[in-house]
């Protein structure tokens, strides 16, 4: 499980607005980090249009290298830690630039700027 990998994740139990069920997420942090069985990752979910106004959701299109079958957005804002034993399978990889533009999204989710 390395950064940038596209996984479908079981997400469940989840609490109150936090995002639900199995689905893509993308592995957010450094590989040399941590000691313990755990990924920070950012969820994805299907693109609707009133996301386009949403600077944290960084829209992805569907291909074959990141395994996803539809337009989608990682959600910066839900960003989480969680165990392998959540991850299903690997589903792909995401390009360096959406990589980038999901570290724009997290900067912004997380208040980092500069």
């Amino acid at each position: 499980m390395k950064r940038g990998e596209v996984w479908r994740v079981n997400l469940d139990p989840t609490i109150g607005a936090e995002i639900k069920k199995s689905r893509p997420c993308v592995i957010v942090n450094r590989d040399s980090i941590g000691i313990l069985p755990l990924k920070i990752v950012v969820p994805i979910t299907g693109w609707q249009e009133k996301f386009a106004k949403a600077d944290w959701l960084i829209p992805i299109e569907a291909s074959p290298r990141n395994g996803l079958s539809k337009k989608s957005v990682a959600d910066t804002f839900q960003v989480r830690s969680l165990s392998q034993i959540r991850f299903v399978e690997k589903i792909g990889v995401l390009t360096e630039n959406e990589m980038r533009e999901i570290e724009r999204g997290l900067s912004l989710s997380l208040h980092l700027e500069k």
